[in-house]
């Protein structure tokens, strides 16, 4: 039992075992299962590459995403990818910067032909065409870097700008067809018996364009009528053809011997053999040399049918040779390619400027007889250095210039006159120059950045135009100070009211600024002038008077209250303990007269003060008066005495001299210990500088008559300050570029007697030194004697051209009439021969200086002052234009003026007592008349009140000096003058009325009632009542400083007050009413200067444009400086010079004509044409005449033009040969519309294969055409004619529009039908088709029409029975139908139907007609009738009316 189970244990072991691996092999197959599947199943996936990242140039890096997905669409790790699959996430790329710019450019070429768009069928121009049909065309757009054209990406170029397109719609015209011109006359037959073809011949006018249907047929071929020959009798000719030689061979050895060898005659109808032989041929065959060889032909006898006949029928004497010697062809061998040679570029920009190596391999031996020419000797390839990047940036160049130099009026000036005076205060337009120099720049090794080298290399290195290196600037005019006038003196006032301790104080008045001053030293004057007086006052009591009140009763005395208001300095009111006590009496006597008492008016204001200030010979006094207005009766109050009526006062009663604060100019700005309080102290704005620092002056008290005086003479309230911060501009240091390379020393020999050579260098000022900077050096030009240069030898004299004139240099020509021009006195030297020439100037136009300006044309408010130049010197020789003259060859120049209204017034004394007539009135009462003296005064303040004549004054507003009055009786009512009249409001209304009132100074003793007590009336405009505008004069000439002749300056325009009736017053009056003032009264302007165009220097002459030869150009040019402004003198039109290059001899070698084919011993078949190269000389002129000479003077031959033979071919009797090329057509331009499609137009020529035998003609055939572009070409119309009909048979043709008729060109869809049908067909019995297309009846027959106009049957005409209707009957049957006479006639069949079955206008005449005639006939029989009754007489008997129809015209 132990045993078996022993036993069965391993077996049950090696079971499990095998179950286990049976499980492991199916594992392992299950994960190698999904290992494929899932390979299969995931897949990788990118994104699109992202912009270049990273350092400019090569060292850039792209990224993109990649990612694994699964292939239902979802993302999942990288690890079930297949990681060998796996695509680059990154790679390098070319990093774009912006100074890139200039290293890459798009190339763009012309557009391509345009072609057609095909259509949603598929198919190219399916729809039918009108006019043209749409297209696109192509372009290639491509990104090219500069310096060596390659190709690069174009993501480079669209950094900088957007790709342009590359393809663009646009128009096809049409599909033409081949156009062919008519056939010419058929050939002429032979005049045999045999068999032969006439054939006729058409050329091709234009070729198919725009998918067009191809050519026809070019030739038509036709039997001609000739009888049959008898058998064996026919006529034919015999010819030799030659046939081609063949390939040249070396000869075996049985060939040597070929004496009297026959040769197979190749004829088909003998059995004859040609002879030819070799006679002693030896090969001469050695290594490296020619070997010769021989080459064979076939001759052969034909006939004119075409075919072969025995050599003996064209045996000729001497018999053309059937071999000949020949030279075997040997291809041209070369050596093997040498090593690259080292790349031609030492530096670039990255990786995207390569240079080129090249190798090269040698001609071991040269091609001989017809072999193979050599092959190209040189091979070239692009290349970098160890395929890195080159290691040395190339350098580029660049223009660069220096900081603009100070504007100088003086080179401006120059340009003007010569002579002119140098002045330190000019101002205006000017000129400011700078450096215009060119730099070397490098790139960095890897950094990419840019690095200038700033010494100056040639210009000629820099690519484009330099930069302007002058232009037009302005210098700011000094402006000086402009004020206004001084106000009227104020009241005496303590210099601080807060604290106003002390009896003193100041009197001050003032003035404004008008005009700020402008680069002037001097500041403005001072603006505020104090006088000292005694007890000022702050505050004072402004006392008004009430109405006067009686104490008893209406008259008598009383009392008027008087009102004290405290007001300070300005006239505003404020608290009335800032006055003192209030002034005493509050209340003062007064009186109102009874009806018996005195009267006497009130007191006049105070007049004028008779001086401005108080001295010892003069002080200042006015004075008031009042009048007696009523005389007292019995027992009433007398008069005052005279003197009583008068008061005088002391005014103006301070000193005249007045005392004011003076200052000096201020300091340079500089640094101080206060600045650093200063900082702390002051709030100070301004634009970045270095540093703040402080400018001091000083003050002065000056008196007005004598000078500086204490300082306590002025007030300290308004001393001016003596220091103030300002800015320290930073040091500017002088920058200068390094020394340029030294100029190269001449390599050729210099002659014996020539002055020493010398090499030189350069450096440029950048910038000027300013502030205080470091100055710049003085030398700025070096130079140095050149080394080792041989001397030339002198051999013999040598004549040259005259030079140009030569003339003395600026420096010595200044002052001189146009030294800075090309022109004067000089010297042309040949060779050592010299003499005196003259380059004329050009003169400028020249005016006299400006007159003085003249009066203002207006004495009250805007005028015009006037100032005038005029011509002293024309123009000439191209000078300066003259600006626009006058009549008097004069130019002016007016500027607006103002003269101030009341510069001048009128001055009035009181009115004298009223003087009463006493001769007339013993009372001394009653009217009057009272008078005053008026002068006239001026108010200007350095004279004012001084009196001046009467003539300054405005005579219309002089004031009356003679009234009317009243001195009233006693116990009369008396009253006061009239007061003033009420203002009208400043809209003047008739409705508003204008009042004045007067008072009862006294009441009547009587009855009689007082005089009026106020008056009115209406506010009527421009009577009582005025509006007020200010009014402003047109703008003035542009207005420039004293010392300026153009650039910036002012221009003005003037302001007055304009009253509504036209008068112009003072502005005082505008100023008053508060109305709004225009706004500008000033602006800025330009006048233009006269700028002379300034050219460059003339560059050296070019190489001549023809290295042979007559008509050569040399070129030398300049360019423009500053262009021409204004009224300068213009530039030329003529910026280049050429010159004629001396004459050489031209050597060339000449092509002579092709020999016709030369045959060499046969009558027809294939020979060779030949041609001569001879070596000529020529002046290279269209005329010119050429000469043979030694070949050796041509050099060597022309490689393309070396073709001196070609093989050519004569056609035998019986062959199908080419023709010549038939004449260029005429050129033709594809239009549309009649307008041209292209700018080019074409040409056209032809040839096609002749057949001469009826044997040859399925088997020749062919044709070949050419086409030429083509310029002044014409756009033709092709139209179809057609001829007259004829038996509804007419011709149709194509004729272009110059009367050329041919085929093609015409739209065929167009074409008029060539065979007339009638529709429907005429099928009725005895009808036919007419002309016009229409259905009609045989003569003899009318045509019975139905409604819709077609013809229904034909029916007999009546009548006809007569012979004469029987012989035209039969005449008419016999006729044919269809001629013309019977279509003639036809036409005038009755047909009473139109073709649309309505009736014809003529039957409704012939019934309006028939009816009338009807009516007619009623009226006139009944007329007859009753005559007839009235004389009773026999009518005569009447012939019978017959009708009879004679077919000739219808019924």
């Amino acid at each position: 039992m132990l045993l078996q189970q022993n036993w069965v244990s391993p077996h049950w072991a090696w079971q499990s075992l095998g179950k286990s691996f049976l499980l492991f092999v199916f594992l392992m197959l299950q994960t190698a299962d999904l290992e494929a599947r899932r390979g299969h199943q995931f897949v990788w996936k990118t994104g699109h590459w992202g912009r270049c990242v990273g350092d400019c140039g090569s060292g850039g890096v792209r990224s993109r995403a990649v990612w694994c997905t699964h292939v239902e669409g979802w993302t999942t790790y990288h690890a079930n990818c297949d990681q060998k699959d796996k695509p680059e996430s990154q790679r390098r790329c070319f990093k774009v910067c912006d100074w890139h710019l200039e290293l890459f450019e798009w190339e763009v070429l012309g557009w391509e032909r345009c072609g057609l768009v095909p259509f949603a069928g598929g198919e190219v121009g399916a729809r039918a065409c009108v006019t043209a049909q749409h297209g696109l065309q192509h372009r290639s757009v491509r990104c090219l870097q500069k310096l060596n054209r390659t190709i690069v990406t174009n993501e480079i170029c669209e950094y900088f700008t957007p790709q342009p397109p590359a393809e663009q719609a646009c128009l096809v015209p049409c599909p033409r067809d081949c156009v062919v011109s008519e056939f010419s006359s058929w050939s002429e037959c032979g005049t045999g018996c045999a068999k032969s073809l006439q054939h006729r011949m058409r050329a091709v006018i234009a070729p198919p364009l725009y998918g067009g249907a191809p050519c026809p047929n070019l030739t038509e071929s036709r039997a001609c009528g000739a009888p049959t020959c008898p058998l064996g009798e026919e006529e034919h000719t015999y010819s030799l053809r030659v046939g081609s030689w063949g390939e040249c061979q070396l000869p075996h050895p049985k060939d040597v011997d070929l004496a009297g060898r026959t040769m197979q005659d190749l004829s088909l109808d003998s059995g004859e053999r040609s002879t030819s032989g070799l006679q002693g041929y030896k090969p001469h065959h050695r290594p490296r040399e020619v070997e010769i060889g021989y080459q064979t032909r076939q001759v052969r006898c034909v006939r004119s049918d075409g075919k072969n006949a025995a050599l003996s029928l064209c045996m000729q004497d001497p018999v053309p040779l059937t071999f000949k010697s020949c030279v075997i062809a040997k291809d041209c061998e070369t050596s093997e390619w040498s090593a690259w040679s080292a790349c031609s570029r030492t530096c670039g920009w990255g990786d995207l400027a390569p240079g080129f190596r090249s190798r090269h391999r040698g001609v071991r031996s040269v091609a001989v007889g017809t072999g193979k020419p050599c092959p190209e000797l040189e091979e070239r390839e692009a290349c970098s250095v160890g395929g890195k990047e080159l290691p040395q940036p190339c350098p580029r160049f660049a223009w660069r210039t220096s900081e603009w130099k100070a504007c100088q009026v003086s080179l401006l000036l120059d340009q003007e006159d010569p002579r002119y005076q140098k002045h330190v205060d000019l101002c205006g337009g000017g000129i400011q120059t700078r450096e215009v120099y060119c730099v070397q720049i490098t790139v960095e090794l890897g950094m990419h950045r840019l690095k200038e080298v700033t010494r100056p290399v040639d210009g000629k290195l820099c690519l484009g135009p330099a930069p302007s290196a002058s232009q037009l600037c302005n210098v700011p005019c000094p402006a000086e100070c402009v004020v206004s006038a001084w106000s009227v003196w104020g009241p005496c006032l303590h210099e601080n009211c807060q604290d106003h301790h002390g009896g003193r104080g100041f009197r001050m008045r003032q003035r404004q600024v008008i005009v700020d001053p402008v680069g002037t030293l001097a500041d403005c004057p001072h603006l505020i002038e104090s006088i000292p007086c005694e007890d000022p006052v702050c505050y004072e009591w402004i006392v008004s008077e009430g109405i006067c009140v009686t104490d008893h009763g209406k008259c008598g005395p009383g009392n008027r209250i008087l009102k004290a208001v405290c007001k300070n300095k300005k006239g505003e009111e404020v608290s009335h303990h800032l006055c003192s006590e209030l002034p005493r009496p509050e209340v003062v006597a007064c009186e109102i007269p009874c009806a018996t008492d005195c009267v006497i008016s009130e007191w006049s204001p105070w007049s004028p003060c008779s001086h401005s200030c108080s001295s010892k010979n003069a002080e200042g006094s006015q004075s008031r008066s009042r009048s007696i207005l009523a005389l007292p009766a019995e027992g009433g109050k007398a008069c005052p005495p005279d003197r009583a009526l008068q008061e005088h006062r002391a005014c103006n009663d301070h000193p005249c001299v007045h005392f004011f604060w003076e200052t000096s100019p201020w300091s340079p700005c500089s640094e101080d210990v206060l600045v650093t309080a200063l900082n702390a102290t002051i709030n100070w704005s301004g634009e970045a500088t270095c540093g703040v620092g402080i400018q001091t002056r000083k003050v002065f008290c000056m008196k007005s008559s004598s000078g500086q005086v204490t300082p306590k003479r002025c007030p300290e309230s308004i001393r001016p300050e003596t220091v103030r911060p300002c800015l320290l501009l930073c040091k500017k240091d002088c920058v200068v570029t390094p020394f340029s390379e030294w100029t190269r020393c001449p390599t050729a020999c210099q002659s014996g007697n020539a002055t020493a050579v010398k090499q030189s260098r350069y450096r440029i000022i950048i910038q000027d030194a300013a502030h205080g900077g470091q100055a710049c050096p003085d030398t700025l030009y070096e130079e140095r004697e050149c080394e080792d240069i041989p001397v030339c030898p002198v051999y013999r004299w040598k004549t040259h051209r005259w030079s140009h004139c030569v003339l003395v240099p600026d420096s010595v020509r200044q002052g001189v009439p146009g030294h800075n021009e090309a022109c004067g006195h000089g010297l042309q030297s040949r060779g050592y021969i010299e003499e005196s020439c003259t380059v004329p100037c050009p003169f400028d136009c020249k005016l006299s200086d400006w007159s003085s300006w003249s009066p203002c044309s207006s004495s009250c408010g805007p005028g015009v002052k006037v100032r005038y130049r005029w011509l002293k010197e024309k123009p000439y020789n191209g000078g300066r234009p003259c600006p626009k003259l006058d009549l008097k060859n004069q130019v002016y120049e007016a500027v607006p003026c103002y003269s101030e209204c009341n510069q001048y017034s009128w001055v009035v004394e009181p009115w004298s007592p009223c003087k009463i007539n006493s001769e007339q009135n013993s009372l001394h009462c009653g009217e009057g008349i009272q008078t005053r003296k008026v002068r006239c005064v001026s108010t200007a303040e350095e004279h004012g009140g001084e009196t001046v004549p009467n003539a300054l004054c405005n005579q219309a507003e002089i004031p009356d000096m003679m009234q009317k009055c009243s001195l009233y009786c006693p116990s009369e009512c008396a009253v006061s003058d009239w007061g003033q009249w009420s203002t009208c409001p400043q809209v003047c209304d008739p409705n508003i009325m204008q009042t004045r009132t007067r008072q009862v100074l006294r009441s009547s003793v009587n009855t009689k009632p007082c005089p009026e007590e106020s008056q009115m009336k209406p506010c009527i405009l421009n009577q009582n009542c005025f509006q007020y505008q200010y009014n402003l004069t047109g703008w003035s000439g542009c207005q420039l400083g004293a010392n300026a002749t153009c650039g910036r300056g002012e221009r003005h325009r003037l302001l007055s007050c304009r009253r509504s009736d036209g008068a112009t017053v003072s502005t005082q009056l505008c100023q008053r009413l508060r109305l709004e003032k225009p706004v500008q009264t000033r602006s800025r302007c330009v006048v233009a200067c006269a700028v002379d165009c300034q050219l460059s220097a003339w560059s050296a002459w070019s190489q001549c444009s023809h290295t042979c030869g007559a008509g050569g150009q040399m070129v030398r040019g300049r360019s423009v400086v500053l262009r021409a402004a204004g009224e300068g003198r213009p530039c030329p039109e003529q910026l280049t010079q050429h010159r004629s290059c001396p004459v050489k001899p031209c050597y060339s070698w000449l092509l002579g004509p092709w020999s016709p084919c030369r045959l060499q011993g046969g009558q027809c078949g294939d020979g060779l044409q030949v041609r001569n190269l001879t070596c000529v000389v020529h002046d290279a002129s269209d005329s010119a005449t050429s000469k043979p000479v030694e070949n050796a003077l041509c050099g060597e031959l022309p490689s393309k033009e070396s073709v001196l033979q070609l093989p050519c071919s004569v056609p035998c009797p019986g062959d199908c040969h080419l023709t010549e090329w038939s004449e260029w057509s005429s050129c033709e331009l594809t239009c549309i519309n009649g307008r041209s499609f292209e700018t080019t137009g074409r040409q056209s020529r032809s040839r096609a294969f002749i057949v001469q035998s009826p044997e040859n003609q399925e088997s020749c055939s062919g044709q070949a055409m050419e086409t030429r572009p083509c310029s002044g070409g014409k756009c033709y119309d092709y139209l179809w004619k057609t001829s007259l009909w004829r038996d509804n048979v007419r011709t149709v043709w194509c004729q272009r529009s110059d009367g050329m008729n041919v085929t093609g060109g015409c739209a065929l869809r167009t074409k008029p039908a060539e065979v007339r049908h009638c529709s429907p067909p005429c099928r009725k019995p005895f009808s036919y088709c007419t002309q016009r297309g229409v259905c009609g009846c045989e003569r003899g027959y009318t045509e019975i029409m139905r409604s819709n106009g077609f013809l229904d049957y034909c029916m007999k005409v009546p009548g006809l029975e007569d012979k004469k209707a029987d012989v035209k009957t039969i005449a008419g049957k016999n006729k044919p139908v269809n001629s013309k006479m019977h279509d003639i006639f036809k036409g005038w069949s009755i047909q009473p139907f139109n073709p649309d079955g309505k009736l014809k206008m003529w039957v409704y005449g012939v019934s309006a007609g028939g009816f009338l005639i009807i009516v007619f006939l009623i009226f006139t029989s009944y007329l007859m009738c009753k005559k007839t009754k009235q004389h009773q007489s026999t009518p005569p008997q009447q012939k019978p009316l017959t009708l009879a129809y004679d077919g000739d015209i219808d019924m």
